[in-house]
């Protein structure tokens, strides 16, 4: 398996592609759900962007402290965190990547049957799929033929306390 290092200028020009994928394929939805934790920022931009409501998705597949690379039984949240009164019924559900594809393809199982709203249609967004997945989604930006582990800019807080942030920007400062 071999390592794919993406910088934050890297994953937001991936992100500003996937939105331009989007809007070329002029499908119109109504709400956006990220699955959090790798779809907050992509699912963030888009709403923005897009101006639609924004839902998030609580899912956890990775499991253990500073074991990021370890899989686990997939745990929903409850409920999904939104401000509108009911979901919309064009869905864009939205992930970082897609690996072995079992957390997205779960998540749209989940979607379908929440208690309480009528969905037509779920499309699903990610910056990353990996051959190896079990689904491929509508929207994505690079195809990987290889299954790298993909290195995203803000992978150095999982690694880092608060208290080696507060002192690595101390000396930077001089401080």
């Amino acid at each position: 398996m071999s390592d794919l290092y993406v910088s934050w200028p890297d994953y937001y020009s991936t992100v500003d592609r996937l939105a331009a994928s989007l809007h070329e394929s002029e499908w119109e939805f109504n709400q956006i759900v990220c699955i959090a934790k790798g779809g907050l920022r992509i699912g963030d931009t888009l709403a923005r962007l897009f101006d639609v409501p924004l839902a998030v998705m609580a899912t956890s597949s990775y499991q253990g402290v500073g074991s990021s690379s370890r899989r686990g039984e997939i745990v929903f949240s409850q409920h999904l965190a939104m401000t509108t009164l009911s979901l919309g019924s064009r869905v864009l559900l939205v992930d970082d990547l897609v690996d072995s594809g079992i957390t997205l393809e779960r998540s749209v199982a989940w979607l379908q049957h929440y208690h309480g709203f009528s969905i037509d249609m779920i499309r699903t967004a990610v910056l990353w799929h990996k051959s190896c997945s079990v689904i491929t989604p509508d929207y994505y930006v690079t195809h990987l033929q290889d299954d790298p582990w993909i290195h995203q800019p803000f992978e150095k807080y999982e690694a880092m306390t608060p208290e080696e942030l507060a002192a690595s920007l101390k000396s930077l400062n001089g401080a």
